[in-house]
C-alpha cells in the first residue's frame, strides 16, 4: 500500500541530517548527534493533526516539537538511511502497525513502548538489583478514546541514582505520573557526559528543546518513577550519499 507523503516534510533537511550521521555505526551515537542538532528549537504544543472527530494527518516537523514528537523524530532519523526510510520509520514508531489513523496513534506512552518493543525498535534496559514498582492504571485522559487498563512498571524515583550507571547515550527515559488515570507525563533522551547523565527533551516550561542534568529534572518534578528503554540497532543501514 502506497502512503501519501507526510505534511511538512522537508526532504532536503532530512537528507542533510542523515548525511551528518552516515559514518556513525552505533545507534546511541547517531541519536546523540541528531538530538544535539535540535537544541534550542521551539516547543510546540499539540503538534499532530487529528482527533476523535478529525481525520488524522501524518505530519513531520523539524522546527518544533513536544516531548513525544522530539523522541519520535530523532529515533526515526537514527534508523533511516534515506528520506523514504525516515518517513516509514516515523510512521511505524508513531502508529500501531504503521497505520495512519487517530485511534491507532500511540496516545499513551506505555502503549508506545509496548508497540515499539514488539516492532523491534526498542528494548527494555536490563537493570539487575534495581527495585521495580508496579501499579495498575485505568488510562482515560485522552478525550474520545476508550479507557484502557494497563500495568505500569517503573524504577521508583528514590532508586534512580542507582539506575544511572546502567544508562547509555541514546536511551529513552519516560517519567511515570502520580495521577491514577495517566501513565507517563514526560519523556526525554539520555546523553552521557563523562561521569554525568544529561537529558535532552522538548520542555514546555522552557519553551524549547533543552539539555539539562537528569538529577535537576528529578529534583524539580514530582513523579512515581521512570521507565528506560534502549533503541535497537538497524541490521542493515546503507550510508547516504553526501
Amino acid at each position: 500500500m502506497k502512503h501519501a507523503q507526510p505534511r511538512g516534510l522537508s526532504r532536503r533537511r532530512v537528507q542533510q541530517l542523515l548525511s551528518e550521521t552516515k559514518y556513525e555505526r552505533c545507534a546511541g551515537s547517531r541519536i546523540d548527534v541528531l538530538s544535539r542538532r535540535f537544541l534550542g528549537h521551539s516547543y510546540k504544543p499539540n503538534p499532530l493533526i487529528g482527533s476523535a472527530d478529525t481525520a488524522e494527518v501524518f505530519t513531520v516537523s523539524l522546527d518544533g516539537f513536544d516531548c513525544v514528537t522530539y523522541i519520535e523524530t530523532i529515533l526515526a532519523l537514527a534508523r533511516a538511511s534515506n528520506v523514504e526510510d525516515f518517513v516509514q520509520w516515523l510512521r511505524k514508531i508513531r502508529y500501531e502497525h504503521g497505520r495512519t489513523q487517530w485511534e491507532r496513534r500511540n496516545h499513551y506512552m506505555t502503549l508506545w513502548i509496548r508497540n515499539n518493543v514488539r516492532e523491534g525498535i526498542i528494548r527494555p534496559v536490563s537493570m539487575p538489583d534495581i527495585p521495580i514498582l508496579s501499579r495498575e492504571r485505568v488510562l482515560n485522559v485522552v478525550s474520545g478514546l476508550a479507557a484502557q487498563r494497563t500495568r505500569v512498571k517503573c524504577v521508583p524515583k528514590a532508586a534512580v541514582p542507582r539506575l544511572e550507571p546502567h544508562l547509555q547515550s541514546g536511551d529513552l527515559i519516560f517519567f511515570v505520573s502520580t495521577r491514577k488515570h495517566l501513565d507517563v507525563f514526560h519523556a526525554g533522551i539520555i546523553v552521557r557526559d563523562g561521569n554525568g547523565v544529561l537529558m535532552r527533551h522538548a520542555s514546555r516550561s522552557r519553551g524549547c528543546v533543552v539539555e539539562q542534568d537528569l538529577s535537576e529534572f528529578l529534583k524539580a518534578n514530582r513523579m512515581a518513577g521512570v521507565i528506560v528503554v534502549r533503541p535497537e540497532g538497524v541490521k542493515r543501514r546503507v550510508a547516504v550519499s553526501s
